[in-house]
């Protein structure tokens, strides 16, 4: 699927691709909810509600990823709720012997992240993975999500890279589609993000369950 020695460089995903997207799901879906209705003392539905409203109206933009904006809006600590339930962040499979893989081979391994600084932060902490990128970006560095083909040219200035030889790895398929309209040639996408979710059927990306489906050996061309 990948002919590694076209690849200089590696930019990955962090939430749902290099780890499990329930924790997200989680928090978001129940674990907020549950303890908005709890501290606010309101209804669980109308939290519910509340939250889907507020997810759908800022879906894919920059607010939808922010810890402050949401913190503010809920007036609660949300990074506190997130670090109520940190013991649920968990590496995807093959995650690190796939970044390792990755240094032996000599590529350029970033991070591309729509978290916020505080989620970044607070997931690095966890799973001890930052030692192993040659840089760690979150898009509320330059305040451009993923999903505008601008993130590109903003990431580009932080870490340069070729399009013709960079490879994005990441489960969000719009994120995917601005990669492609900036001009990164090598697209992977995840089948199944959330490890307690169904697998999702890709449209229009090559796709991998998981790492060890592309694991890069040094030396050797795969295809």
């Amino acid at each position: 699927m990948i002919n590694w020695q076209a690849i200089e460089t590696v930019l990955l995903d962090m939430d749902g691709t290099l780890l499990d997207l329930h924790f997200d799901s989680f928090f978001w879906q129940q674990y907020l909810p549950q303890r908005y209705a709890e501290i606010k003392g309101v209804e669980l539905q109308a939290a519910k509600q509340l939250v889907i409203a507020e997810t759908k109206l800022n879906g894919g933009s920059l607010n939808w990823y922010s810890t402050d904006y949401w913190s503010q809006l809920l007036d609660l600590d949300v990074v506190k709720l997130k670090h109520e339930i940190s013991h649920k962040v968990a590496i995807r499979p093959y995650c690190i012997d796939f970044l390792d893989a990755l240094r032996a081979a000599g590529k350029d391994v970033v991070m591309v992240t729509n978290a916020h600084h505080d989620s970044l932060n607070l997931k690095m902490d966890k799973t001890q993975l930052a030692d192993k990128f040659d840089r760690l970006i979150t898009v509320h560095e330059f305040s451009v999500p993923k999903e505008d083909p601008q993130c590109w040219h903003e990431v580009y200035k932080l870490y340069p890279f070729l399009g013709t030889t960079t490879l994005l790895i990441d489960d969000n398929l719009h994120a995917l589609e601005s990669a492609r309209e900036y001009g990164i040639q090598h697209l992977l996408a995840i089948v199944q993000p959330d490890s307690q979710a169904p697998r999702r059927e890709i449209v229009g990306f090559d796709a991998i369950h998981s790492f060890d489906e592309i694991m890069p050996v040094f030396g050797v061309t795969d295809e």
